[in-house]
């Protein structure tokens, strides 16, 4: 997986792949609603593994019902690389079995 800076023009082409995903600020963002504190926390949880498994980090925050994430890779300074976008991805792939929207 590179770690190599995307262009503009492959940011918005993988953008379009990620429904609600958006960039600010230099990094790939989404926020999702759940039904409850305990499934925002779970989800956070199974984001946690995710990262684990890609070891790539991004910065969570969990509200009672909300969970946020801004993901860019710091060892690029802080630019999008195909690393976000599969942490993205990913979370975007396990948000549905959270009941996240």
């Amino acid at each position: 997986m590179s770690t190599q800076p995307l262009s503009q023009k492959e940011i918005e082409d993988r953008l379009r792949e990620l429904p609600g995903w958006s960039v600010e600020d230099t990094r790939l963002v989404r926020s999702y609603r759940l039904p409850d504190h305990f499934a925002a926390t779970a989800l956070v949880v199974h984001v946690a593994q995710v990262q684990q498994e890609l070891n790539h980090h991004a910065e969570l925050t969990l509200g009672y019902d909300t969970v946020a994430v801004a993901v860019h890779t710091h060892s690029e300074g802080g630019a999008l690389t195909e690393k976000d976008f599969t942490l993205a991805e990913r979370v975007a792939a396990i948000a549905p079995g959270h009941q996240a929207d």
